[in-house]
């Protein structure tokens, strides 16, 4: 039988509600090079990817040069947007996250962004953590599981010891290609495109820490 001993917490889309912050970047850099960026590009391309690789996926005749360009523009008008405005939070999720470090769990955030610190800092959840895995820690981008098996190191836990929460199709994918536990949580009304979750809530709420034990160590 499993044992719950730590959770992992994807940043973007779980803890913090910046999707609409990141789309509004990314479409104003792509905009710059006359490139129609929709939501379902975002979703489909973006989400929950390095932002170089991200790039790479739209911008696919584009040279290397312009494309590392193009993402440090992205970044350059990511950061202004959430220095300027207030980042929504999901409070379930930092509450059940307070919830599992009160328990003994140990808890952990991960993030292919490279912005994961400052937005963790300034959301006040980052000195709580007993891990935490970015962008500049990593060399391969979701679904390769590099990300997960990082953070399982900090942690000093193995994969069947702990349960990764994403919203990503790619950040479910690593999470199994790790052999972790995966619960799936869907933001955008269509469990579906998680199905490769171990189980999927549409917000941490529907979850709390007995739940979990139940569904993680049966």
């Amino acid at each position: 039988m499993r044992v719950l001993k730590g959770a992992i917490f994807d940043l973007d889309g779980v803890i913090v509600d910046t999707v609409p912050i990141h789309f509004k970047a990314w479409k104003k850099m792509f905009s710059e090079y006359g490139i129609e960026f929709t939501f379902e590009d975002y979703k489909k391309y973006v989400d929950g990817i390095p932002r170089i690789d991200g790039c790479r996926a739209i911008m696919k005749d584009y040279p290397e040069d312009v494309i590392q360009e193009a993402a440090e523009r992205k970044q350059k008008y990511f950061r202004e947007f959430i220095e300027k405005e207030e980042i929504p939070t999901f409070e379930s999720t930092i509450n059940f996250m307070k919830e599992l470090k009160e328990n003994g769990i140990k808890v952990s955030v991960l993030s292919s962004s490279k912005n994961s610190p400052f937005i963790l800092k300034k959301i006040g959840v980052y000195n709580m953590l007993d891990a935490e895995v970015n962008g500049n820690d990593i060399t391969k981008g979701k679904p390769d599981p590099e990300i997960i098996f990082k953070t399982l190191k900090k942690l000093n836990l193995n994969n069947n010891e702990v349960v990764v929460f994403e919203d990503a199709i790619l950040g479910v994918k690593a999470a199994k290609n790790a052999g972790c536990f995966c619960i799936g949580i869907d933001r955008y009304n269509n469990p579906e495109r998680l199905k490769e979750a171990d189980y999927v809530i549409s917000d941490v709420s529907q979850i709390d820490l007995k739940k979990l034990k139940e569904i993680f160590e049966k």
